[in-house]
């Protein structure tokens, strides 16, 4: 699990294409008490850590997340997001994730706004249904509250410290993000499809 406050950002070092998947060597900010086999969130997608050499650990992704996601056209050079997994105790200071990402969405606008920047999202219409003002999302594994909310676009106010701490900043119109829906929306989402396909009955 995660939380969605971004610890920082890696450098892709390295990409091994094999038959059927890709290795991703990812240099990150921090590897204290990493383990092989713990949890990192990459760009919002949960990866497992296979190797460690100092700050550089490969992650391997397999074709449905190189598919669903943004990992698959990462170069080597490319900023990602990581977030290391939640520990009992920890702080939640964001909302809780899991790292399993939903689709992608398209950043349809990018302007300054005083110190921060707002960027507006166009996410696909199967997606739609859960996105809503004031609700959770996480954009590339970013915790985030979501603005206003028209045909399929909506709004995010980003403040200089998630700049500092993110690639959000780097984003420009017509490229390609993470979508993670807060868990609790799509259950609820879920139980009112069903309740009103039951009443329909």
């Amino acid at each position: 699990m995660f939380t969605g406050i971004v610890q920082g950002t890696g450098i892709v070092v390295a990409i091994e294409e094999k038959e059927t998947i890709h290795t991703l060597t990812i240099e990150i900010p921090n590897t204290d008490n990493l383990a092989i086999g713990a949890s990192v969130a990459v760009d919002g997608a949960c990866l497992t850590a296979v190797h460690i050499d100092g700050l550089h650990v490969n992650f391997d992704v397999i074709p449905e997340t190189l598919q669903r996601t943004t990992l698959g056209g990462l170069q080597v050079g490319h900023s990602v997001n990581i977030e290391r997994s939640l520990k009992f105790g920890d702080e939640i200071g964001g909302h809780l994730l899991s790292g399993h990402i939903m689709s992608t969405g398209i950043v349809r606008s990018v302007h300054e706004n005083g110190e921060g920047i707002d960027v507006h999202i166009l996410v696909p219409s199967d997606v739609r249904k859960y996105v809503m003002e004031k609700g959770y999302i996480a954009i590339d594994g970013i915790s985030l509250t979501i603005g206003s909310v028209n045909e399929g676009v909506f709004s995010l106010h980003i403040i200089p410290e998630t700049l500092r701490l993110t690639t959000l900043g780097s984003k420009a119109v017509g490229d390609a993000v993470n979508l993670e829906i807060d868990s609790t929306t799509q259950a609820i989402v879920s139980t009112v499809e069903r309740v009103l396909q039951e009443n329909r009955s």
